[in-house]
């Protein structure tokens, strides 16, 4: 049993910001194990298909998969967390791109999060976080918008405090995006839900 999991996907490369903790383990996905190396990691596992990479050295531990498959190489990579009873698991560079890998990213961190795996997705200028039941305290981050989406077909009892925009025990839902682009009001923010999933993102402004 591990920690904390880092896997590291295939979307555009991106160095892991500073305030993430050293991985216990590290699962690279594809051409992930490429990013491993440019970020000093030695995965512990490679998977993939390596469609979009060259096939790791036989140095390496590879789980090779096929090509035509229904999970996506970072899904399986999940899979494995779960198996591996892992608490927390951070998924880098896992925006940019192919807009549908990076949705598949953000499907795959929900189904972590479902199993009981505290999840980050992380990227240059993106990070997410979910929420099921319960409450987070997102620090203000200079520079950066907050959003609350709900993943659910319907989150009931969404509570958002401590930015410009608040609300109270309100219903969000998978098809109005009501909680884009907040900003913090003070130095943190606190967002909770009763029932359903939402999804926490961070994203950098924009420079003139």
């Amino acid at each position: 049993m591990y920690e904390t999991c880092l896997i590291i996907s295939g979307g555009e490369f991106s160095e892991l910001p500073d305030d993430i903790p050293g991985p216990d383990h590290v699962i690279a996905c594809d051409r992930g194990w490429e990013y491993a190396k440019a970020l000093g990691y030695t995965p512990d596992l490679i998977v993939g298909d390596f469609d979009s990479s060259e096939i790791p050295p036989e140095q390496y531990n590879v789980c090779r998969l096929p090509v035509e498959k229904d999970d996506t190489d970072t899904m399986h990579a999940a899979r494995t967390v779960l198996k591996e009873g892992c608490r927390k698991a951070v998924i880098c560079c896992a925006f940019g791109g192919r807009l549908d890998h990076t949705l598949a990213n953000i499907q795959t961190g929900a189904f972590l999060t479902a199993g009981g795996v505290e999840t980050m997705l992380t990227g240059a200028d993106s990070r997410a976080v979910f929420l099921t039941c319960g409450e987070t305290v997102i620090p203000e981050k200079a520079g950066w918008s907050l959003s609350v989406f709900s993943l659910s077909d319907r989150s009931r009892g969404v509570t958002i405090k401590g930015t410009k925009y608040e609300c109270e025990d309100i219903e969000m839902t998978d098809t109005y995006p009501l909680g884009v682009s907040n900003t913090w009001a003070g130095k943190e923010a606190r967002i909770s839900v009763k029932e359903g999933m939402l999804l926490i993102m961070l994203s950098r402004e924009c420079k003139a």
